[in-house]
């Protein structure tokens, strides 16, 4: 059932109430009145409305970085699209609904629905996703999109002709749903949903600067079966959930610049292979219940159990030494299992408690095995192997709230989790060596949160609350990794999701609304982040992050309103790392720092009653900074035969101004004229060069350039012309 749906059966039952209640409680001259204003209210909440939007708009100019999601990219005009269109049968309580939206464009929605209200419902959607690279790629690059893909050198009779490309990709999801009361109190609702990934996407070689893309053709297939039981006291729901995931592609062969077209299926002499996503599938059984134990206890409950596996069979790379007796098939398995049970409960007028415990099981089943190292015609010194990682995370949770006299509330609560978590095992192989692995494990994280919050009513027009956030999270020690720290740095290495940290966070509010017409909310949020270095002094010592905004709305008159807002946020990290070889004197220190500012400021008004109109400005900007130091200067410095350059700010500017005007022509019919002033600008140095030139991939391998432009100033026109019946 659409939203749209159940808000207009709620809104039904609610006039039909208030008729019921006005019907029997006015007894003066007025009655009539009111239960006509009341009648008209029903009518219009039971009859409804449809309407047809045509028309036509023009963008002046290219927008790469603000079009990537809206099906806008290229400045030329689009056509505009949208319909409603519903209808209702009063005799059998049928509703039948057509929405589209963005018909014109590369974005479309369109969603179908036919419900008899208590009895059955079917719908029907379906939608586009489009993303498009911002970035431009000036590329010799052949077969992109597909699997067997030529990439040229710069120089040379093999060279290869570039030209300018542009990458993108669509997701197009259809949704089929259907309802069916089985019987009073009992639902059964199923969902299909087939979704098509198709495109493009930058890619390239871990082992060389070459440009290459990952094509992108795969297929996700979601069925979700639920039944949902519901009376006065005990509400249930159960199901089962599946998805599947197939991918056209399992290897891309890169080819080296030079090899003829037509022989790429045909000799494919020393292609470089790289591995895509392979096939997966996911089966799930769940369910979810409430109850009501009195009218002032109720308990939750949710318990379910999943497996995923991967079973697709590992495609043979040409570049890669298999190992000996490697497996041709992962065989993968990860099971899932989660119990939750929750009450809330108000034992006295002014006391009210909530507790939830929560038990979360992830176990990977996927056998141990070497996959890469010395295979039969030798290649290779040490066996690779997969590592399954497995945990399991026990939580609860308590929070009290307490009434106290001059209209305060105490909240408090608390809050833990424990993880145990596994740790891979090493394995030999005949001798050939020993897996070891680079990435430090803890084999236990517990953390504890303290939440503590008052709130208060200080008038009828102020109201305010402040909370604090206490966590600290920590564990045993690190599990070796089993390399040499003096040529490896990551047994000094604190991983950010696994590390000691404590965690101070305050958050302020207040809702201020002196006049009637006039209204403001504040809030801050600040937070304190410290990371234990304990033996690890490399990763995350500690960071902050501040957040202050402010909403404001005025209404001058019950024709015209105003509104503005402005958020500004500031996020602090400080990271301390080392450069190989690792020593005393390569040490870096990096003071990361992201600072937002945001403003927007909106108006509406309807001069007549045929014209409304309305104006909105939105002004962002945000600056990166990445101050670091090599042995504590600032300045370029090289140690060890590493040179470090001081990183530049990057700032991020978006201006945007939308106006619009809409005038009724009649009952029936209204034309809407839309305009957009649009910029954006940029001066960031990711895909340049310190001289700013365009970044290269591989001067003397490849020559791909990647380009974007650091302005885009456009402007946006169009014309609705809206139909309503």
């Amino acid at each position: 059932m659409s939203s749209k749906m159940k808000q207009t059966f709620k809104m039904t039952a609610l006039a039909a109430a208030l008729a019921a209640s006005y019907g029997t409680a006015l007894a003066d001259d007025d009655e009539k009145a009111a239960l006509a204003a009341v009648a008209a209210e029903v009518s219009r909440l039971t009859t409804p409305e449809s309407s047809v939007s045509v028309g036509i708009g023009n963008w002046s100019g290219n927008r790469h970085q603000q079009g990537i999601y809206d099906g806008m990219r290229e400045g030329k005009a689009y056509g505009l699209l949208d319909l409603t269109l519903v209808k209702r049968d009063n005799a059998t309580g049928t509703w039948f609904s057509l929405e589209g939206r963005n018909l014109g464009l590369d974005t479309p929605e369109l969603s179908a629905e036919w419900l008899r209200q208590g009895d059955i419902g079917i719908s029907l959607d379906y939608s586009r996703i489009q993303r498009d690279n911002p970035l431009t790629f000036t590329t010799g690059l052949l077969g992109i999109g597909t699997a067997n893909q030529i990439f040229s050198g710069t120089a040379g009779a093999n060279t290869l002709p570039s030209r300018d490309v542009s990458l993108s990709t669509k997701r197009d999801l259809t949704q089929l749903g259907l309802y069916k009361n089985l019987m009073p109190h009992l639902n059964l609702k199923v969902s299909f949903k087939n979704e098509e990934k198709n495109g493009a996407r930058q890619w390239g070689l871990g082992s060389n600067a070459i440009f290459l893309t990952e094509p992108i053709d795969s297929t996700v297939r979601q069925l979700e079966a639920i039944l949902d039981y519901a009376d006065e006291r005990l509400q249930i729901s159960g199901g089962y959930y599946g998805s599947w995931y197939d991918n056209a592609n399992s290897l891309v062969l890169g080819y080296q610049n030079g090899l003829a077209i037509s022989a790429i299926n045909a000799n494919p002499t020393n292609p470089t292979s790289l591995s895509l996503p392979l096939g997966n599938q996911a089966h799930q059984l769940f369910m979810n219940a409430g109850y009501a134990f009195t009218p002032t206890t109720r308990g939750t409950f949710k318990l379910s159990y999943g497996k995923a596996t991967q079973d697709e069979t590992i495609p043979v790379a040409f570049n890669v030494a298999p190992a000996t007796a490697a497996p041709s098939n992962l065989n993968g398995r990860i099971d899932t299992s989660l119990a939750e049970f929750g009450l809330t409960s108000r034992p006295l007028p002014k006391l009210s408690l909530v507790a939830n415990l929560r038990y979360h099981d992830v176990k990977d089943k996927t056998p141990v095995a070497a996959y890469i190292g010395p295979g039969p015609s030798g290649g290779g010194t040490t066996l690779v192997y997969n590592t399954p990682h497995s945990f399991t995370k026990t939580s609860g949770k308590v929070e009290a709230n307490y009434r106290l006299p001059q209209q305060f509330n105490l909240i408090g609560g608390i809050e833990i989790n424990n993880q145990d978590r596994s740790v891979p095992t090493r394995s030999t192989v005949s001798g050939a060596g020993v897996n070891t692995y680079s990435v430090p494990f803890r084999v236990k994280l517990d953390e504890t949160t303290y939440r503590l919050q008052l709130r208060r009513s200080l008038s009828d027009t102020l109201n305010g609350s402040l909370a604090y956030l206490n966590s600290d999270r920590r564990g045993p020690g690190y599990v070796p990794t089993g390399n040499n720290p003096a040529s490896n740095s990551a047994d000094l290495v604190n991983p950010t999701h696994i590390a000691d940290r404590k965690r101070d966070k305050w958050r302020a509010m207040l809702d201020w609304s002196p006049t009637e017409r006039l209204s403001f909310q504040f809030a801050v949020d600040q937070a304190q982040d410290k990371y234990g270095p304990g033996n690890r002094p490399y990763g995350l010592v500690d960071g902050s992050a501040d957040i202050y905004t402010i909403d404001v709305n005025y209404t001058m008159s019950d024709n015209w309103q105003v509104s503005g807002w402005y958020t500004r946020d500031d996020t602090k990290a400080r990271e301390v790392g080392a450069l190989l070889p690792i020593s005393a004197t390569t040490t870096r220190d990096a003071q990361l720092r992201e600072i937002g500012d945001s403003f927007g400021f909106g108006l509406r008004g309807r001069p007549s009653a045929k014209l409304q109109v309305g104006a909105n400005l939105e002004w962002v900007k945000s600056v990166s900074q990445y101050p670091q130091t090599l042995n504590g200067a600032y300045t370029a410095t090289t140690s060890g035969g590493v040179s470090l350059v001081p990183l530049a700010d990057i700032n991020n500017k978006l201006t945007r101004l939308k106006l619009f005007g809409d005038y009724a022509l009649d009952k029936n019919s209204n034309v809407r004229i839309e305009a957009i002033h649009e910029r954006w600008q940029t001066d960031d140095w990711t895909w340049s060069f310190s001289t700013g030139a365009p970044f290269t991939y591989g001067t003397t391998t490849d020559g791909t350039t990647v380009t974007a432009n650091p302005k885009q100033t456009v402007n946006f026109v169009g014309a609705r012309y809206i139909y309503k019946f």
